[in-house]
């Protein structure tokens, strides 16, 4: 039997719907949530990440600061920028499109945000409170896989689950996030990787997988169970003389051969990747209720 597919348009627009409701009750109390956008340069694919952002807060009622510069824009600019983000009460949370302009230091912006607006949860502050089980804000592609997997009457405690790919965005962070000792952890975690010498085996044994390779087919119906559930972050290219564009784009799991063996499975698109810029929302929204006491 095919496994059900798990709609990450309809999770995140159920929880979008959510956020709108709340932030309307924030503002009846005062409070409106700001989110402050950098984006430097005119990478294309950087300018539509922002404009969907700027959209979804629009839709959900939270403020957006847009601010977009030049390609040539220095360090000690950009960095002022952050500077004065950091210091405005009505920006509740600062995302940097990344990647820069190779001029820039990455590292050195990221931690110049305030810990306490890194929506992104990139910063080392709240990645050392993720890791200790601490209150933090949680990376927003991870964050939004525990959220699918709950949302679909997932259960994790106790569960084995097999991480393939150990990147600071998705692997080393959910991984961490799955071995708390919480209502959204407890499980037994595999992390998978380019050195593991026999991955198959290990996602033959998984209640979960969750494929964050960035390399098509990596997971395939020999490596999965019966009944396992696949989450597939992978976003990737391929060509496709079918279509306009020359590509269609797929995940890093062999989709049509392991759904006739998981229960539960996200397609790409539109599995994984609407939850990231809902998770964004989110993690701004819990900014602007911890900046007025009440979270």
């Amino acid at each position: 039997m095919a496994a059900k597919i798990i709609d990450g348009k309809q999770v995140a627009a159920d929880m979008r719907a959510e956020l709108k409701q709340k932030v309307a009750q924030l503002k009846e109390k005062g409070i409106v949530p700001g989110l402050a956008v950098v984006l430097v340069g005119d990478d294309p694919a950087s300018r539509s990440y922002v404009t969907a952002k700027e959209r979804a807060c629009e839709e959900a009622g939270i403020f957006s600061n847009d601010n977009r510069l030049s390609e040539d824009t220095t360090q000690q600019e950009l960095m002022a920028l952050v500077d004065k983000l950091n210091k405005d009460p009505k920006i509740n949370g600062i995302l940097v499109q990344l990647p820069l302009p190779k001029h820039l230091n990455e590292s050195e912006v990221l931690l110049a945000i305030d810990p306490n607006k890194d929506v992104d949860g990139f910063h080392p502050v709240n990645v050392g409170k993720m890791v200790v089980g601490e209150d933090a804000f949680l990376p927003c592609t991870p964050n939004g896989i525990i959220h699918l997997l709950l949302r679909s009457g997932v259960k994790l405690s106790g569960a084995e689950v097999v991480v393939v790919g150990r990147s600071n965005i998705v692997g080393k962070p959910i991984a961490n996030m799955l071995i708390q000792k919480s209502d959204t952890g407890n499980a037994t975690v595999t992390v998978c990787h380019t050195r593991t010498k026999d991955t198959a085996a290990h996602c033959r044994r998984a209640d979960i997988i969750i494929a964050a390779a960035g390399r098509p087919n990596t997971v395939t119906a020999d490596m999965v169970k019966d009944g396992a559930v696949i989450i597939d972050v992978g976003v990737n290219r391929v060509e496709d003389a079918t279509k306009k564009n020359g590509y269609r784009l797929v995940g890093d799991v062999d989709f049509e051969a392991v759904k006739e063996k998981a229960s539960l499975i996200t397609p790409v698109p539109g599995g994984v990747g609407p939850m990231t810029i809902t998770m964004l929302l989110y993690n701004t929204v819990l900014s602007a209720e911890k900046a007025a006491g009440l979270a």
